[in-house]
């Protein structure tokens, strides 16, 4: 498989990633990894909805993920990752999935960020 990028944005997949990230990498898949929200199907609704025509949305749990991607499952495609934060990518190189680089996008304040300045949140892995 080819993992065109990552990237941390807490927004997931909204106008910057769609429009901007997306076509620049000419992504073909974008791969949403989040437990929680793999779970809801009122915010994978929304996300389908900000994803662009042709572009193919996954939005799987970090296990689901890893499973996928170390299968083999989307080798002829150009995925572009994003995750809310730094600990679903953590632990999908912790499963082996091979990550080269992040691209850090804006963080949601919440009780795991610590805001530093306006151009970067620190966010604390547990």
């Amino acid at each position: 498989m080819a993992i065109i990028a990552t990237r941390i944005d807490g927004r997931l997949v909204h106008g910057q990633v769609a429009n901007l990230w997306t076509t620049k990498l000419q992504a073909t898949r974008i791969m949403v990894v989040d437990d929680k929200v793999s779970q809801s199907q009122i915010e994978k609704s929304g996300l389908r909805m900000a994803t662009p025509a042709g572009v193919r949305l996954s939005v799987l749990d970090v296990d689901t993920a890893a499973d996928h991607i170390l299968n083999h499952k989307y080798d002829s495609q150009r995925v572009f990752i994003v995750a809310k934060g730094p600990a679903p990518l953590l632990a999908l190189i912790n499963k082996g999935v091979g990550i080269d680089s992040i691209n850090i996008g804006n963080m949601s304040q919440t009780d795991d960020t610590k805001h530093i300045t306006n151009q970067l949140t620190f966010w604390t892995v547990t």
